[in-house]
């Protein structure tokens, strides 16, 4: 059994803490466990120590592509045959003063603080950032022997995926979304996919203005004509941005729209935009049949993730 938990920014609160406690009381304050405490790594350690697996213990930081890249590369482990179980997903507890005073001279976080639930507004006109959010997504990815073997509920089959990079900038997206619709073409080549058999696409779309329109584009060069039918959604309009967590749980919802034929919306969309003219699911969810589904997240530094769950036939 392996462990692949990524985040994007580790134990930022420790860190924060930590400095602070030191700031105000002196060296002698800061916690003899503030570097194992803060190290990425141990967001799957400690599930390794928790369940006692001896598999390949891995995280990679792979800013808001972190959770994406995770099911990517479990794919892998499990190709490889390096373990039979992968826990895999992304976790991230980033909400701290100095990360939101950051995101916020960004300008990356929506400005909207008089209207919570409608400040997340992806593909809407009128959006202006992200609303900072917290969590985690795990999937158990395993083999189809082991599966089989101990009688498992299967509610997908996780095809793997495809990694790429912008090259362009420490933040911005590439505007024309090279990089990204690269990650999904050739998470659709590994998955000897068609690109009209993806039914639904969980967006990293993240209401930034240039990041929203740079994936439409992305997914129109991918998908071709096929992007004009495809259901897509933002999560993150419900539960806002959870940078290396996000795509692990897009990835728990796209696996449950294939099990239950039920696709998120994508709240607050009130204005489209014009740039943004495919179908996003708004405002209330879709009942519909998914046989395949394609999950995207992109993240700072212009890493980008796409991996694709297709119904389990047996």
């Amino acid at each position: 059994i392996a462990v692949m938990m990524n985040t994007g920014g580790g134990g930022i609160p420790t860190i924060e803490s930590n400095v602070t406690a030191m700031a105000l009381s002196g060296p002698s304050r800061v916690s003899p466990l503030v570097i194992p405490i803060f190290a990425p790594n141990m967001a799957s350690s400690q599930v390794s120590i928790a369940f006692g697996t001896m598999g390949p213990t891995i995280t990679s930081a792979a800013a808001c592509a972190s959770g994406v890249q995770a099911f990517v590369d479990a794919v892998r482990l499990l190709h490889a045959d390096e373990a039979d179980v992968v826990i895999t997903g992304g976790t991230e507890a980033g909400i701290t003063p100095v990360a939101l005073s950051g995101l916020a001279n960004m300008h990356a976080l929506s400005r909207r603080n008089d209207d919570p639930e409608g400040a997340s507004r992806p593909f809407d006109l009128e959006r202006d950032g992200f609303v900072f959010g917290e969590g985690a997504g795990v999937l158990i990815l395993e083999t189809e022997e082991h599966a089989v073997r101990r009688g498992a509920a299967v509610y997908a089959e996780a095809l793997g995926g495809a990694l790429t990079s912008d090259a362009y900038h420490l933040t911005a997206p590439e505007p024309s979304g090279r990089g990204a619709r690269l990650a999904m073409t050739n998470a659709l080549r590994r998955a000897e996919m068609d690109p009209h058999e993806i039914e639904y696409i969980a967006a990293h779309a993240t209401a930034t203005n240039i990041g929203d329109i740079a994936e439409t584009v992305a997914i129109k060069g991918a998908l071709g004509d096929h992007a004009r039918t495809v259901a897509i959604s933002a999560n993150k309009s419900m539960i806002g941005h959870l940078l290396g967590a996000a795509g692990a749980i897009s990835a728990v919802h796209s696996v449950l729209a294939i099990r239950d034929g039920v696709v998120p919306p994508t709240i607050n969309l009130d204005t489209p935009d014009p740039e943004c003219d495919l179908d996003y699911v708004p405002h209330v969810a879709r009942q519909m049949p998914v046989r395949a589904a394609m999950v995207n997240g992109f993240g700072f530094g212009g890493q980008n993730a796409s991996t694709i769950f297709r119904r389990f036939e047996g």
